[in-house]
């Protein structure tokens, strides 16, 4: 009896315990920690820095395939199979790796036409899509490898679109973080020489990357015998940019 009422009595100070400890201190130091996150967000100079820098593409990346349409399947997928082994062979024939192809693309679509006499859809054939993209790493090539693609696969070729990348950017990154840091900081210390404070040490540093991609539209929409100069493909050059974000103490 004795060992029952003396657990029944432990057990109820805890309760209090626990009842006075989430009605009273917790309440104030829940206000006191979100009033120092408030308080620290609001502190100290806030600048966005920019670094942009400017370099040559490295690669070509194409996107390139086969198109047949015939009155069955097995004739569609017939044409645009030999067609596209055709295409990767003027593509490796001309240095793009196995590596740098990969599928993108594949369908075999049912291809309709309204009867107007029967009032009703019919079917008038089957088309077979085979598309990839194609990595070229010697951009002097571009121009060759697409002629030799159209000539390969005919008048069954289609080349979508082309695009400019950087194999290793990282070097340029490097550089733009620069620009962008020293960017930040001359920009804090101006506010504060117009706000009269004195300019500490970053509390926060937030980085953000865009490297908006260089890619033009069709090339071929149907494909044309390849003419005699090589088709003129010119990289140009592409922006790199980067952004900081920068919080600067304020010295008092």
């Amino acid at each position: 009896m004795k060992k029952n009422w003396l657990l029944a009595v432990g057990l109820a100070l805890v309760l209090a315990i626990v009842g006075l400890a989430g009605c009273g201190s917790g309440d104030t130091i829940q206000g006191e920690i979100e009033a120092i996150n408030i308080s620290s967000q609001q502190e100290g100079i806030w600048v966005t820095g920019q670094g942009k820098v400017f370099a040559a593409p490295d690669i070509v990346t194409l996107r390139l395939g086969v198109e047949a349409q015939e009155a069955s399947v097995a004739e569609a997928q017939t044409q645009a199979k030999e067609a596209m082994d055709k295409v990767m062979a003027a593509l490796t024939d001309n240095g793009v790796a196995e590596k740098d192809i990969q599928t993108q693309y594949f369908s075999i679509r049912r291809v309709t036409k309204w009867d107007s006499e029967k009032e009703e859809e019919t079917v008038i054939g089957y088309r077979v899509t085979n598309t990839v993209t194609a990595k070229i790493r010697d951009t002097d090539k571009a121009g060759a490898i697409i002629d030799a693609v159209a000539e390969a696969g005919g008048d069954l070729t289609r080349i979508n679109s082309i695009g400019f990348s950087i194999d290793d950017p990282s070097a340029y990154y490097e550089e733009a973080r620069e620009k962008a840091m020293a960017d930040a900081k001359a920009k804090a210390e101006q506010l504060a020489e117009l706000a009269g404070v004195t300019l500490g040490k970053p509390t926060y540093i937030s980085e953000g990357i865009q490297v908006p991609p260089i890619t033009r539209g069709v090339v071929y929409e149907e494909a044309v015998p390849a003419p005699a100069p090589e088709t003129p493909i010119v990289p140009g050059e592409m922006e790199i940019s980067l952004s900081v974000q920068v919080v600067y103490a304020i010295l008092k």
